[in-house]
């Protein structure tokens, strides 16, 4: 599968602002308590990475379609990806084992990679 340049640093920066979560988490905890985030963070990460893969196949699926159904097609997999980051959230939230706020860190760091992205595109 190609990856286009953005879509291989989206996932380098989400790589590393999770590995700053799992660092900050192993000093708070000093201890192996850490480890049920660091499994949070390892599936929220995942599915961070998962969307980015799932978004660049999706826009460029849509690009070769026409107007209305491009549109149809990208709000159902918006729904989509949406969804699987709901099962993964609950997922946090129902096992013990799995932090919750360790799948949240790895989720949101997405957000933070696409602001980060945005961020240094300006500069340039």
């Amino acid at each position: 599968m190609k990856v286009s340049p953005l879509a291989k640093r989206m996932i380098i920066t989400i790589v590393g602002i999770a590995a700053l979560f799992v660092v900050a988490s192993f000093i708070y905890y000093r201890s192996l308590a850490f480890l049920p985030f660091l499994l949070g963070t390892l599936l929220g990460t995942g599915v961070s990475i998962w969307k980015v893969f799932v978004l660049e196949r999706a826009v460029d699926r849509a690009l070769g379609m026409d107007k209305k159904k491009a549109g149809n097609y990208v709000s159902l997999q918006q729904l989509f990806r949406l969804f699987v980051t709901g099962v993964v959230l609950f997922t946090g939230a129902v096992v013990p084992q799995v932090s919750l706020w360790g799948v949240a860190a790895g989720i949101i760091a997405f957000q933070l990679a696409l602001y980060l992205e945005q961020l240094i595109y300006r500069r340039k």
